[in-house]
């Protein structure tokens, strides 16, 4: 009897078919993200998120590799050398008066962590003034400026940072730049009456480290900048809620890292809302809107860190996170 052959086709069609969907389903997007700096709290959200597997269930494959001194990660951006950098807004609100091609997609760091750490002395920023302030090249070009002008500082009180605390902790009339989740815990072990004074507290409106990209990927690759997005702040959610994943992967990566420095760090981004405070409150974690861009623009003009012509609002899109919805009469 003549066998009908027809009838067996369509199954090895679907069959054929799943194949493929599963071999395609497993090839995971890969990206690279490239941090500021060596593996530490500040990035726990991402290198959670690698240990969690939630890149992986957003069909991810993301490598992140750890910055430091010598690293220009917006360098490696630009010469495609990483499809995503933790950056600052103000860094690419200047790049945009250059003519870089790239766009901030998320703010995972609704506030900055930099601010300035006294002695006991001083009791508000206001009180900065006749004191040696230590600044980096890098505050020079961000918060001094808004810093300065802000409480009538003058440009003779400040001297270089070079990342080293001894000078601040031997001269009782010196103050310093630090990050909240960082140096205020060695300044704390060496001297528990210091006091630390975050600046976006005293309205400093610049992000903290944003997500950054280049033009032609988020032009080519939407879909997987969008769960990349959303797998980073689901990251950053399971961070803070129970670190243990992430700060064992930053250990591994950075083994000069030690575990109260790690706990430290979480307890500040708590302590503060730098992560699900401001706008993330209501509109959820690394949202980004215009008002705060217009304010770090703002300042940015009137302190001559950038041309008022710069087309500010090409540095940003918000098309990653659903419209703002109206807020509640009170």
């Amino acid at each position: 009897m003549k066998k009908n052959h027809s009838i067996h086709m369509p199954r090895f069609a679907l069959l054929t078919a799943a194949v493929l969907c599963s071999t395609f389903t497993q090839a995971n997007d890969k990206l690279v993200l490239q941090t500021t700096w060596y593996a530490q709290a500040e990035q726990g959200g991402y290198y959670q998120a690698v240990a969690q597997g939630i890149y992986k269930k957003y069909g991810l494959d993301v490598t992140v590799k750890a910055g430091g001194p010598q690293v220009n990660n917006m360098t490696l951006l630009l010469a495609k050398r990483a499809d995503v950098i933790i950056n600052y807004d103000l860094q690419v609100l200047k790049g945009i008066e250059q003519g870089f091609p790239i766009k901030a997609i998320a703010a995972p760091f609704q506030f900055d962590p930099q601010g300035m750490l006294t002695h006991g002395d001083v009791k508000n920023l206001a009180g900065l003034k006749g004191k040696t302030i230590l600044v980096s090249a890098s505050g020079q070009a961000s918060w001094w400026p808004w810093l300065k002008a802000k409480y009538h500082l003058e440009e003779s009180q400040a001297r270089p940072y070079t990342f080293n605390m001894q000078p601040f902790l031997a001269g009782k009339n010196v103050a310093q730049q630090a990050y909240a989740t960082s140096e205020v815990l060695q300044a704390k072990k060496a001297d528990p009456g210091s006091n630390f004074f975050l600046f976006a507290n005293e309205g400093y409106p610049s992000y903290g480290g944003i997500l950054v990209t280049r033009n032609d990927v988020l032009q080519s690759k939407p879909d997987v900048l969008q769960r990349f997005v959303k797998a980073s702040m689901e990251g950053w959610k399971s961070y803070l809620a129970n670190p243990a994943l992430g700060n064992a992967l930053i250990k591994k990566e950075n083994p000069n890292m030690t575990d109260d420095v790690l706990a430290f760090g979480v307890s500040q981004m708590k302590k503060l809302h730098l992560i699900d405070g401001g706008d993330a409150a209501t509109k959820g974690y690394g949202v980004m809107t215009d008002a705060r861009w217009k304010a770090t623009r703002d300042f940015m003009v009137e302190t001559k860190l950038l041309d008022a012509k710069t087309n500010w609002s090409s540095a940003y899109t918000t098309q990653f996170f659903a419209p703002a919805s109206k807020k509640p009469a009170k």
